[in-house]
């Protein structure tokens, strides 16, 4: 299996790549077309469970176009959204388990369960991890002329209610997202009260931060990034258990005091429960020779993802380990949708 390195930092790309290029020469897999292990014998369909245009359906088709070049096959990518995505899961779920129609989704999908009261398919058993491809972390920020400097002032001005001051308010993707649960999880670690007010996507979030009209945002890492480097933008933190390599100079949550503090959103493709364990193994070293080229590596950090590296069944125990703490949360915060 092919090594995936989490870039420490975007400036470390190029090394990586050619660090991982000279592994793949030595490994002899240099750009071949041969399948492995038999997959794929014919179309491939990634159903992506958001419309397009989006990060996840992108990362899809950067994915799709590479796998056909490699491999000779089609691999159709087909967005089937609706209801977070709980549309296209259920179609993959009730798929034929012979690893030609995989589900493209994001950490969504774990915490659908938690906010939604019918799915039409079971999470925890219907469909099964293949592989990580990749992680985005979501990131705490404010407008450069904002008062708060850190996330600590932040917090604290959300837990000042005795006094009468007002409320940090802060914008999110969405009801039900990533970064809603993660500002949720934040207020209950701290004792913070910030107000919620969600957008339909991180970049009406972002106009309304920027123009001060909302104090805090809590955006994918990459929808921010821009601002940040321009400066109008003030990044506090992110919410990986690690720094991100797109923003290294932002600290954790976890590293200002809340301890065990952790959402990493991750993009990664599953397949029907039935498939066999064997072709699942099959597909995920297919793909992870795809994603392990440097040059994808690059393209995949200059689009905002920090690398992942797991096995299936690593991949799988993630999910799981998801769908129980961001229940959790959920109950804990009372995050429902419907």
């Amino acid at each position: 299996m092919l090594e995936r390195r989490l870039l420490r930092s975007v400036g470390l790309a190029a090394a990586a790549a050619l660090t991982v290029g000279a592994a793949a020469m030595a490994r002899g897999d240099g750009g071949g077309g041969a399948v492995v292990g038999g997959w794929p014998t014919g179309p491939v369909t990634l159903v992506v469970t958001f419309p397009p245009g989006g990060g996840t359906d992108t990362l899809a088709r950067r994915l799709a176009d590479r796998l056909h070049h490699r491999y000779g096959h089609a691999f159709v990518v087909e967005n089937r959204s609706g209801a977070s995505g709980n549309i296209g899961a259920q179609a993959v779920a009730r798929a034929r388990p012979d690893g030609h129609t995989l589900l493209v989704a994001n950490s969504s999908y774990a915490i659908n369960p938690a906010v939604f009261s019918e799915l039409g398919f079971d999470p925890a058993h219907d469909l099964t991890g293949v592989i990580n491809v990749a992680y985005v972390p979501s990131v705490v920020v404010t407008a450069r002329q904002s008062p708060w400097n850190d996330l600590l002032a932040a917090v604290e001005a959300g837990r000042d209610v005795s006094a009468g001051a007002p409320v940090p308010a802060y914008a999110s993707c969405g009801n039900g997202t990533p970064q809603h649960l993660a500002a949720g999880m934040l207020n209950q670690s701290t004792g913070s009260q910030w107000l919620h007010v969600p957008y339909r996507g991180c970049g009406p979030a972002l106009i309304d931060v920027l123009s001060g009209t909302v104090g805090l945002g809590v955006v994918t890492a990459s929808s921010a990034l821009p601002h940040i480097r321009a400066g109008t933008l003030r990044a506090l933190a992110v919410t990986s258990a690690q720094r991100s390599a797109l923003l290294p100079d932002t600290p954790t949550v976890a590293e200002l005091g809340v301890s065990g503090y952790e959402l990493n959103q991750w993009h990664g493709l599953l397949a029907p429960a039935a498939t066999p364990p064997a072709l699942i193994a099959q597909i995920h070293a297919a793909v992870d020779q795809v994603v392990s080229e440097a040059s994808m590596q690059q393209e995949l950090v200059g689009m905002g993802y920090d690398l992942a590296a797991d096995d299936a069944p690593g991949f799988q125990r993630a999910i799981h380990n998801d769908l129980d703490r961001f229940a959790s949360a959920a109950r804990a915060i009372g995050l429902k949708v419907n």
